[in-house]
């Protein structure tokens, strides 16, 4: 499944950069690409593990922008 979703308080472009590798690397997501001046990120993963994508983006969010928000996700 695809799904646009928007960004809130990313700080930099190195940090949207960092919190793409971490989200294609989590089990389930087939690509993520994380738009730093449109404040988007398209995201296309597997429906059935959308609850541990979830929480796998949240995770790598707090570590590398503490302050990102994911609205519609």
């Amino acid at each position: 499944m695809k799904k646009m979703v928007r960004v809130e308080n990313l700080d930099c472009a190195n940090c949207a950069a960092k919190l793409e590798r971490a989200i294609n690397k989590i089990d389930g997501v087939n690509e993520a690409n994380v738009n730093f001046m449109a404040m988007k990120m398209a995201i296309d993963y597997d429906e059935e593990k959308y609850g541990e994508i979830v929480k796998g983006i949240e995770s790598a969010a707090k570590k590398i922008e503490p302050d990102c928000v994911f609205k519609g996700l």
